[in-house]
């Protein structure tokens, strides 16, 4: 009887926090075309059930995290399987593609190149191993690096995004350096990172739900705007939160000592 293979993409939930893993450690866990329907449902899921608050998102073993495409796959079949209507029809691996406003937690267990740092620059918060790295190998293939690459540029300073950019597989940015430039904004040890993921999740799922997506897409609307009207945008967003139930329950449970009962349309 032959063994069930397993799925090239871990979906689990559990405390409010979905848990997704990319799971091709034997390819460096790498993207193929198959993956990305899988990919569009998981945080189709993600977006849309009250229940999940959080996510954070990983990869198999301990050597990479996500090394973008599959390179053999795009050279077996001649070219790359995306197709060429817009972005927001074709691109669907990243929790901003998919319109997801809950927070997202990038847990990078290793080397990130390509595609994969999609995950990482539309991630809320990065958290990286110490012996991770950073790189874009667009260029190397002959492929343009555009979408992951201007997400670089919004988190890092510029000649480090270019420099990561136009270099490709000749520069990778050791985790210590992406710290330092605030790519990661937390390094940790291979067998703390999880841990650390799982209480950054937790902490989150026990504010408002509400609440912390609107601030969430205060946070990242403002990097579209000018700040005057950024501000003005973040000022739309909270007074429409003063009609939510959460911006009444939060005064009144702190002021009676008590645990928040928020409101987010799900059974606990």
């Amino acid at each position: 009887m032959m063994s069930e293979q397993a799925p090239e993409v871990i979906f689990e939930k559990r405390d409010h926090v979905a848990r997704i893993t990319l799971n091709r450690p034997h390819k460096g866990n790498s993207l193929t075309g198959t993956m990305m329907p899988r990919m569009k449902e998981i945080w189709g899921e993600v977006r849309d059930d009250p229940w999940i608050r959080a996510a954070i998102i990983t990869g198999s073993g301990d050597r990479h995290f996500c090394t973008g495409a599959d390179v053999n796959v795009v050279a077996d079949r001649g070219g790359m399987s995306t197709g060429t209507g817009p972005l927001t029809d074709e691109v669907h691996w990243s929790p901003k593609q998919n319109r997801v406003w809950k927070p997202v937690i990038s847990a990078v267990n290793g080397l990130v190149a390509g595609a994969g740092l999609h995950f990482v620059v539309d991630a809320d918060i990065v958290l990286a191993v110490d012996h991770a790295s950073f790189m874009d190998t667009h260029v190397n293939v002959g492929l343009v690096g555009a979408m992951e690459n201007i997400g670089l540029a919004k988190r890092l300073p510029l000649g480090s995004a270019l420099r990561m950019t136009l270099m490709g597989k000749s520069y990778r940015m050791p985790a210590e350096r992406a710290y330092q430039l605030g790519l990661v904004d937390e390094l940790s040890t291979t067998e703390g990172l999880m841990d650390a993921a799982e209480e950054m999740a937790g902490a989150i799922v026990r504010n408002s739900p509400a609440a912390v997506s609107l601030s969430q897409q205060a946070i990242w609307g403002s990097l579209e705007m000018g700040y005057a009207q950024a501000c003005e945008y973040g000022w739309a967003l909270l007074r429409m939160h003063w009609a939510h139930p959460d911006a009444k329950e939060g005064p009144r449970a702190f002021s009676e000592g008590r645990e928040p009962k928020w409101t987010t349309g799900a059974e606990d």
